[in-house]
């Protein structure tokens, strides 16, 4: 099959659920290349099948927190693409509870696919985009990145870093046509957070529900250049910045945060009980 110059060629990982698949589904509607990447082959399969007719698509089911795996990604791309023209690195995951009570393992594999995948990605999609001349890379982050969350110490650091990466990258990369820019969500109405509800830190519901179709917008407008970042809901990235600053206004409103995201919680189980 022969591919056009003008075609982007677009990966996003953590694509088979949630804000990946919806980025899958968006980008689709842009006749470009999709390579998608996630664990589980039967979910990508599936998406696949939904966008088969749209685009011009792959899908790769590897652990993103391989070397050999991303290794051999990049040399299918490259064989069957040239090139690679976006890299969404949105795969990700969280062992949620106080610091003390997780296992090594499941610590080291947290920081493998959060925040090391991203590095090792964007890594080898450097020099595939100097070589088109072009190119955008767009991390996927969190609000918990922005302001440290409590039972969440390994997820707030890894996504912190991501965001810092995304900045010094930025920088480095500014005067090459390469864009890097980061989205950064508070809670999103996906299997990440619904499936695990009862586990989740009442906190974590103080803030409004955003939907993957509109984080995966906001990846879209970052990779397009508009932005280096959004963070969804924007009034809650103003509070979260701010939390960031004044540590005692952060521990000072958590009482009354914790309250409301109890409330709302409830609100979502009953509706999920519902379905």
């Amino acid at each position: 099959m022969t591919y056009s110059s003008l075609t982007k060629t677009i990966l996003i990982t953590g694509a088979s659920e949630g804000i990946g698949a919806e980025c899958a589904r968006l980008f689709s509607k842009t006749s470009s290349n999709l390579v998608l990447v996630a664990r589980t082959k039967s979910n990508l399969d599936t998406l696949v099948r939904e966008l088969s007719e749209d685009c011009n698509i792959i899908s790769i089911p590897m652990d993103v927190g391989s070397i050999d795996d991303c290794n051999s990604l990049f040399e299918r791309i490259e064989s069957q693409f040239g090139c690679i023209d976006v890299l969404i690195n949105n795969a990700g995951m969280h062992e949620r509870g106080d610091f003390q009570n997780l296992n090594i393992e499941s610590i080291v594999k947290t920081v493998d696919v959060n925040l090391r995948a991203p590095l090792v990605l964007s890594s080898m999609a450097i020099p595939l985009m100097r070589k088109s001349g072009k190119g955008s890379i767009v991390m996927v982050a969190s609000l918990a990145g922005m302001s440290p969350l409590q039972g969440a110490a390994i997820y707030s650091s890894t996504k912190a870093g991501l965001r810092a990466f995304a900045y010094a990258l930025h920088d480095e990369l500014r005067e090459s046509n390469i864009h890097v820019g980061i989205v950064s969500p508070g809670p999103v109405e996906t299997g990440f957070i619904m499936s695990s509800i009862d586990d989740v830190e009442d906190i974590v519901f103080s803030q409004p529900m955003s939907s993957p179709q509109q984080v995966a917008r906001a990846i879209k407008t970052v990779s397009d250049g508009e932005k280096l970042e959004i963070a969804i809901p924007k009034m809650s990235g103003v509070l979260a910045t701010m939390a960031y600053l004044f540590p005692k206004l952060r521990r000072a409103m958590r009482p009354g945060l914790y309250a409301k995201g109890k409330k709302n919680k409830e609100k979502y189980r009953r509706e999920k009980g519902n379905e």
